[in-house]
């Protein structure tokens, strides 16, 4: 018996060794993965806490017609437009598609991977996706603006002497609704919005309430909800020594209105209604905005601008003063991205002001890429990936 004793205790001895040898092995694994995470970490928020003033091309892709062509981020890609055509060009300059027309002059407007090129002044509309052309539209009267849904039907805010239409097209050009407005009844629209599944069209109209300016704000269901017989009106409110031409659906159950010294916020899906007006306390000089934020740049009282952001909840999430004048705002990714000419300036979500510098060529669009500090611009040379750098 002694024997087995002093074997089962030696077979015990061993396991307990070989536990606490596991358990340290374990230990020294987990302490070096995270030395490694933290080591990591650490030299990620030295590289995004930093402002850089230059930048290094890492490669550049070679184009043509860039000086008569505009651009715009537009989908995963950059859309390239101009007097003679439309093209979807992906993020190395290769076209994906390219749809030629005579347009005098061109204006866009995007939502998601939807899109519309028209004539200001003219009678064309053009309708695309990431895909390619999926219609033409041809007006009766000149076009003044344009709102396109996700699903590619159009509105289009047409001149008619005293008497403005509002028509929704389909993509393939059929007449889906008309609307018209009028100084003495209405008011003039100034402003146009639609949501992505294309039933619910917002205007606002610039129009006198007892005997001020003042702007009415409409919202028309064309869906199974709307009445024909009200003519399809189900929202409307009057803003009094308000202008409110800036306008915009975030999905189809919230839009924003932006007036000049506050922006309003509406949910609903068959009847919008205002949920939150806030209040800025500063002129606003412009702004801009996606799907999940709002953004303003305003006039400082003494010298400079604020540039302050808002969530789709009304919860503001960045304010930063700076100085300089910069014709193009955009929130990309997770970017707030200025530029005018060689100027630009870089700010992160969270308020860090992580470029500020000048390049060598004018800017003609400018959007994040994946990876640290890494961006696609694009200038005279064509595409260039270039890396913030000090």
């Amino acid at each position: 018996m002694g024997v087995i004793i002093e074997v089962r205790n030696s077979l015990e001895g061993l396991e307990k060794k070989i536990r606490i040898r596991k358990r340290r092995t374990w230990r020294r694994v987990i302490l070096a993965i995270a030395t490694l995470l933290a080591a990591a970490f650490s030299t990620y928020l030295l590289l995004e806490v930093q402002t850089y003033t230059k930048v290094r091309v890492i490669q550049t892709y070679s184009m043509e017609g860039l000086d008569s062509s505009n651009y715009v981020q537009f989908s995963d890609g950059v859309l390239k437009y101009s007097r003679d055509g439309v093209a979807f060009l992906n993020r190395r300059g290769e076209e994906q598609w390219n749809q030629s027309y005579q347009i005098k002059n061109p204006f866009v407007d995007i939502y998601g991977d939807s899109g519309a090129v028209a004539d200001r002044g003219g009678n064309a509309i053009l309708v695309f996706d990431k895909k390619g052309l999926k219609g033409e539209v041809n007006t009766n009267f000149p076009i003044e603006q344009i709102a396109v849904a996700e699903n590619g039907i159009v509105s289009a805010l047409l001149k008619n002497e005293n008497t403005p239409k509002i028509v929704c097209y389909d993509a393939k050009g059929n007449v889906l609704v008309e609307h018209q407005a009028s100084l003495e009844g209405t008011g003039y629209p100034i402003g146009m919005a639609i949501a992505p599944e294309g039933t619910m069209l917002q205007v606002s109209y610039l129009c006198v309430a007892d005997g001020e300016t003042a702007t009415k704000v409409a919202y028309y269901e064309f869906g199974k909800t709307g009445d024909a017989g009200k003519d399809y009106q189900v929202t409307e409110d009057i803003y009094k020594n308000t202008v409110i031409p800036t306008s915009f659906f975030v999905d189809d159950e919230v839009s924003v209105l932006v007036g000049t010294e506050a922006f309003m916020i509406y949910e609903g899906r068959a009847k919008p209604l205002r949920s939150q007006t806030i209040k800025l306390g500063k002129e606003i000089k412009s702004v801009f905005y996606d799907r999940k934020y709002i953004g303003f740049v305003l006039q400082n009282t003494d010298v400079g601008y604020e540039l302050r952001l808002y969530d789709i909840k009304g919860r503001k999430r960045l304010s930063h003063t700076f100085m300089g004048e910069y014709n193009h705002i955009k929130v990309s990714g997770e970017n707030v991205i200025m530029y005018d000419g060689k100027k630009c300036s870089v700010f992160s979500l969270w308020g860090v002001h992580k470029f500020d510098g000048e390049v060598d060529d004018d800017i003609l669009e400018i959007l994040p890429l994946p990876g640290v500090n890494k961006y696609l611009m694009i200038n005279a040379r064509g595409l260039e990936e270039v890396r913030l750098v000090k």
